[in-house]
């Protein structure tokens, strides 16, 4: 029997019940696939619910505010996944008259939108013939053809499309696309797969020859950065300094308390050295170091090692105060999320 007849039988039989898959409407295909972009399936769940009963509609999503949406992304993750679904939410209401994108080529123009996640929706809504080609599609069929070119390169990622198009074109695009995924992560898992009861067994290249276990490969990730971070939290009792993060970086257009980036770990007396503390002369504070041993939040690139600095004073000038009550309201990474939890609890 065939590949794609194969996956195509044993889908029937296995497919996962998740809350999507009960509908066509490419608007909700197209929200489940970028809150599950680098989430587990688990978390992501959670969000789908919040956004489909938030915005159950893209014109929902168009109207709401940018802080709305970051709110409700918060914990999450990778920020520009939700930015960019926001802006080709209103795109879509605002360009395309309300009408979602119906085709590959088209679905590519939305923002946030790349080949894997345009194959998933074109297939899925639509029918179209495009291979979706994700983490879990990797590993099947480097495993399965005994492919050893390194998924994240060049060649790599040109081959393996190449190839999951070539297997698609006599399957069922929808079902395909979505046996495959799923069989990945069922099935020819990173860890311990079930080879021994696996229905692709008996034509797996890597399995006759004792490879399962090296493939895929990937070529080496880039060296992790470490940065140390400051966060200065001022406290009068009823109020505190948040403000909004600019540029390109991590966490764009989210909040947090004023930070001093640092080269090293440093103590107050070098703290109290940097600008912030020289332009506002603070005076007579009562400052603190809330956790003595840094928080280590672990991004793709970068380990950010952080302290929370607690500056207890009634003199602040110069800022606009955020309310302690109303601090729920604004949008932040998780990082800072963790501490008010915590510092709200003492």
């Amino acid at each position: 029997m065939e590949f794609y007849k194969i996956l195509e039988m044993w889908y029937l039989n296995n497919q996962r019940n998740l809350p999507w898959r009960n509908s066509s409407n490419p608007y909700f295909i197209w929200l489940s696939e970028i809150i599950l972009q680098q989430t587990r399936i688990q978390q992501g769940l959670d969000y789908y619910k919040v956004f489909t009963e938030h915005y159950p509609t893209v014109q929902d999503l168009a109207n709401a505010s940018e802080d709305e949406v970051l709110k409700d992304w918060q914990g999450l993750g990778y920020y520009s996944r939700a930015r960019n679904l926001h802006f080709s939410a209103q795109y879509i209401c605002n360009e395309l008259n309300g009408k979602f994108p119906t085709t590959y080529k088209e679905l590519l123009k939305l923002k946030g939108v790349g080949d894997y996640t345009a194959s998933a929706i074109a297939s899925i809504c639509f029918n179209e013939k495009t291979a979706v080609v994700d983490g879990n599609v990797y590993r099947v069929l480097s495993r399965y053809f005994n492919i050893d070119i390194p998924i994240n390169s060049p060649k790599g990622i040109k081959y393996f499309k190449e190839l999951a198009q070539e297997l698609i074109q006599n399957a069922n695009p929808k079902n395909y696309n979505q046996a495959i995924m799923d069989f990945g992560s069922m099935v020819c898992k990173p860890q311990n797969p079930t080879c021994e009861t696996c229905v692709l067994a008996d034509g797996c290249m890597a399995k006759a020859k004792n490879l399962i276990n090296s493939l895929p490969v990937k070529e080496k990730k880039l060296k992790v950065k470490n940065k140390f971070f400051n966060f200065i939290v001022i406290d009068n009792g009823e109020s505190t300094i948040i403000e909004k993060r600019t540029g390109n970086g991590i966490w764009k257009n989210l909040y947090q308390f004023p930070l001093i980036e640092t080269n090293e770990p440093v103590n107050q007396e070098t703290l109290f050295q940097h600008d912030f503390f020289k332009n506002n002369e603070f005076k007579n504070v009562d400052i603190s170091l809330f956790n003595s041993e840094p928080w280590i939040h672990k991004l793709t690139h970068q380990h950010l090692h952080t302290h929370f600095w607690i500056i207890n004073t009634n003199n602040i000038k110069n800022f606009e105060l955020t309310a302690w009550k109303n601090i729920d309201d604004y949008a932040v990474p998780k990082l800072i999320h963790n501490f008010l939890e915590e510092y709200k609890s003492k």
